[in-house]
């Protein structure tokens, strides 16, 4: 659409004034649609990303509808804010735009900052900005009165109910008399913001930005595939090769926040960490040296950001994959405001990142371009350029050089001209000298060259790549690059290595300690291997034994014994046979002969048993297991 000055909106002079001097001159597209429908007293629903000026879409009209005429100034506009840092960036956007609008005074009011001084500036304000909670804290004080306002705006509504303050919002929305404006801006439209949009809006005036049309267009996207366990090492390298003078890595947990945060300060990185853990003055004054340049990396949640309000960030860094499509254009927003241009890149660890980031790159519409991981070569190469560029650029400015008479004289004493030049940028600039990691992908490998063996460590053990490819090569004769893909899950880690040398590093890594701990190494079968296995006849493989002939009159005897005459097999005067055993428990009649010189013989005479006909234990009678003969 085309461009709207800001003039042709109707805007009172000092709004104006205010507008110019922060340097906007048009409106973007929510502004130019939802200012004059919000002046004209409708009730507004607004769907935007950030990054398009939503604080201003509201702000203005908000600023415009004061009655500055009070004899006693009452809280006449509220603007409710999921976090602390975003209630205190709208508040001081809204300040700067008030600025030459006499009667004006903005209080923002949220959780961690003193009560009291909150009471005192209460008394005296029309505009409060303030999260939920802090909000029903002064409600319930009575240090809050709202029985004069005439318009609520809820500004991240989605992000407010994803915190759990739809119970909170509600009660505000009943304390607030019916006769109100109701403005709400939403990135996403969930059924719980339809449930409020239809229980607390009158007739809503629906704008909504074509998502293509959001501030990505001047934001170039890309997304780097590193192994299991390198993330650390990418983020290192990333970094290094574009050197921001100000960046900001997203990472999922508060956890995570604070390990990136020590892990760059111990690589010789300023980044400070930023989290919904840490207290408000310590909030601030990580926000206050990220804005004033101490700290070049601000380490952060996706909820902790959404309070930043920085202009010249030049590439946003997602360090975990964003849990869902909009966190992700929250994230990237955060850089190429203000018309300038500005980076994304995504770290993946493994394809399923990769197809993880392809979705979300499909559904945003927006083109993510893979990069081939940088090795310490190519970013000392391109340092150098960037030296060779100042060096040029100051030479051509044609300033007088103070040290030309040095250079005269050491000319003079022999020196070629390129040896003095050489020395000179090594004592500016230092020795070149590559601490960065490499990274090298692991090579598609034709199947049946390597097998797979199981270490049981993993990433609970803090184990990276690099120690399992150390621990094999210093007890085997195999070094890193014969080593194929290594997996690292938590528990256990999968390695590739020759068929050929199975044996060698089974034995080998017998007792082997990794990082300090003591580790198991098996061989891991596929399921292949495992089906082929399964399937097959060992009984082909194995060699048959002969056994020994049969023989007439005795059993199989695997050495052949001679056969005591009370073994041989007699034939019965019927021409019966009759069977022998070693102890004899047969007569020469061919019967059972249990007993023996009227005693007990071998075996029992079950004719003689009466089966019970109740059951004991394992199936047998009880006369059996009890009963004395």
């Amino acid at each position: 659409m085309d461009q709207i000055n800001f003039k042709q909106l109707g805007l009172p002079a000092p709004t104006l004034r205010a507008l110019e001097e922060m340097g906007f001159e048009n409106a973007t597209e929510i502004q130019a649609q939802s200012i004059p429908l919000i002046q004209m007293g409708y009730d507004v629903v607004g769907r935007s990303q950030t990054g398009t000026g939503k604080t201003a879409a509201f702000g203005i009209p908000a600023i415009n509808m004061i009655d500055t005429t009070e004899e006693k100034r009452s809280v006449q506009v509220l603007l409710l804010c999921p976090t602390r840092e975003l209630a205190v960036q709208a508040a001081d956007e809204i300040k700067k735009i008030a600025k030459y609008t006499d009667g004006i005074k903005v209080v923002a009011v949220y959780g961690g900052a003193p009560m009291d001084r909150q009471i005192m500036q209460l008394r005296n304000a029309n505009i409060v900005v303030g999260t939920p909670g802090r909000v029903m804290d002064h409600m319930r004080r009575h240090t809050l009165k709202l029985n004069n306002c005439k318009m609520i705006i809820l500004d991240e509504a989605d992000e407010m109910l994803s915190m759990g303050f739809r119970e909170d919002i509600e009660t505000i929305l009943q304390e607030v008399p019916e006769e109100r404006q109701t403005i709400l801006f939403s990135a996403t439209m969930p059924k719980e913001i339809m449930e409020i949009i239809s229980n607390y809006q009158k007739e809503p005036q629906i704008i909504e930005i074509n998502k293509q049309q959001v501030t990505l267009d001047a934001i170039g996207q890309f997304y780097y595939e590193v192994p299991m366990g390198r993330k650390n090492d990418m983020l290192l390298l990333l970094l290094a090769e574009h050197d921001p003078k100000r960046s900001i890595i997203f990472s999922n947990t508060k956890a995570m926040v604070d390990e990136l945060t020590t892990f760059l300060n111990e690589n010789g990185f300023k980044a400070d960490g930023l989290h919904g853990d840490m207290k408000q003055s310590q909030r601030d004054s990580v926000m206050g040296a990220f804005k004033g340049g101490r700290t070049t990396i601000l380490v952060a949640t996706d909820v902790a950001a959404r309070g930043i309000d920085v202009d010249d960030i030049d590439c946003v860094i997602n360090y975990d994959i964003p849990t869902n499509n909009e966190y992700y254009v929250h994230r990237i927003g955060r850089t190429g405001r203000a018309g300038k241009s500005g980076a994304a890149y995504t770290i993946c660890s493994g394809r399923r990142q990769v197809y993880l980031m392809q979705d979300i790159a499909k559904a945003t519409k927006s083109e993510v371009i893979k990069l081939e991981i940088p090795t310490a070569a190519s970013i000392l190469k391109k340092q150098r350029l960037l030296k060779q560029e100042e060096l040029i650029s100051k030479m051509e400015l044609n300033e007088e050089l103070p040290y030309l008479d040095v250079v005269e004289e050491l000319v003079a004493q022999g020196y070629s001209a390129e040896q003095i030049a050489a020395a000179a940028l090594g004592m500016v600039y230092g020795v070149e000298e590559s601490t960065l990691p490499v990274i090298q992908m692991e090579k598609k490998r034709r199947k049946g060259d390597f097998i797979k063996i199981r270490i049981n460590i993993g990433r609970e053990h803090r184990i990276a790549p690099n120690f399992i490819v150390g621990a094999i090569a210093e007890r085997t004769s195999l070094s890193g690059q014969d080593i194929g893909k290594i997996e690292i899950f938590d528990e256990d880690t999968l390695v590739e290595i020759p068929r050929s040398s199975e044996e060698e590093v089974l034995s080998a890594m017998v007792g082997c300690k990794i990082n300090g701990i003591d580790t198991e190494t098996r061989r891991w079968l596929t399921k292949e291997e495992m089906k082929a296995r399964k399937s097959r006849d060992f009984s082909e493989e194995a060699p048959k034994k002969e056994r020994a002939p049969k023989e007439k009159g005795g059993f199989f005897h695997r050495e052949k014994k001679e056969k005591k005459d009370w073994d041989k097999k007699e034939k019965h005067k019927d021409g019966k046979k009759f069977g022998f055993a070693d102890r004899k428990p047969f007569n020469k009649e061919g019967k059972k002969d249990f007993k023996k010189n009227g005693k007990k013989g071998f075996g029992r005479d079950f004719k003689k048993d009466k089966k019970s006909e109740k059951k004991g234990n394992f199936g047998r009678s009880k006369k059996f297991l009890f009963d004395e003969e």
